[in-house]
């Protein structure tokens, strides 16, 4: 009966010690936290979309208590939010700078080849998994929706041509759509970088058109209209590389026979120039 009680008092014995020696431990060895990194997160929108390169808006609080980041490195708050949490913290609120999500793909329904009637799970990933969809082109979007169901903004809307069209207003830049898209066709780019290729094929001429009529059939037009080292190719497709040449213009468009590259002013597929619009396309 005495051994009854012993097992039960020894546990008891050993789970005080232990607590005493926690609570002693976190009295005088715990980090104590910059308040004002609870001051800074309490004016993030607390999102935690990721957009800033932090997991969620604690983390990217500390950085800017810790002058790792800059305020403007959360391009979810509004300018007014950004200036009252440098004011708080006594730093440069830095710059600000609009970016998007652009898909390099705009062979809808209209334009890319059709083989086969897709039926089943209304999913993109569902699609490429199991038959790759009904267009002939295996590079492009599926336009089953993935990207539109996976933004807790609601920035994204599917048009009449099954394409994505990305609202720049509600776009925070978070990437959900890039993680989430089966082809790798979104990009979050600056707002400021309009010329854009709508396209990801790796063929040339015949071998892409047939594909889709706004797909890039390797030309190279674009480049020798662009300015010096602005546009490369890789792999059968141009490459803006802003940091190489530039200064970047719509003229680098102008002669694309497909409309495959677009100079885009706001969203895309909203006021893209088609091929047919260009006055010279008959000559070229």
């Amino acid at each position: 009966m005495q051994n009854f009680f012993i097992a039960p008092a020894i546990m008891t014995g050993l789970g005080l010690f232990f607590g005493i020696i926690l609570a002693i431990a976190y009295r005088f060895l715990r980090v104590q936290e910059d308040p004002r990194i609870e001051q800074v997160e309490e004016l993030l929108p607390g999102t935690n979309c990721g957009a800033c390169g932090q997991p969620g808006c604690h983390g990217f609080a500390e950085n800017v208590a810790e002058g790792i980041q800059q305020p403007s490195g959360c391009t979810v708050a509004s300018s007014d939010v950004i200036e009252i949490i440098a004011d708080v913290l006594g730093v440069d609120p830095g710059k600000q700078e609009k970016r998007v999500a652009r898909l390099h793909c705009a062979g809808g329904k209209a334009q890319a080849h059709q083989i086969a009637e897709y039926k089943g799970f209304e999913s993109c990933h569902a699609a490429a998994e199991v038959s790759g969809g009904g267009k002939g082109c295996s590079w492009g979007c599926l336009g089953l929706a993935d990207c539109e169901k996976v933004c807790t903004f609601d920035a994204i809307q599917m048009n009449d041509d099954a394409l994505p069209v990305v609202e720049i207003d509600k776009c925070t830049a978070c990437g959900d759509c890039v993680a989430v898209c089966p082809r790798d066709l979104f990009e979050i780019v600056p707002l400021n970088h309009k010329l854009f290729v709508q396209c990801s094929i790796p063929l040339e001429g015949d071998a892409a058109r047939v594909l889709c009529t706004t797909a890039c059939d390797a030309c190279e037009r674009c480049v020798l209209d662009a300015a010096p080292g602005l546009i490369r190719m890789e792999n059968n497709l141009p490459v803006v590389d802003y940091a190489a040449g530039g200064p970047a213009g719509p003229e680098a468009t102008f002669h694309c026979p497909t409309g495959a590259i677009q100079w885009l002013e706001g969203g895309q597929f909203s006021e893209s120039k088609k091929a047919s619009d260009d006055p010279y396309a008959q000559f070229i």
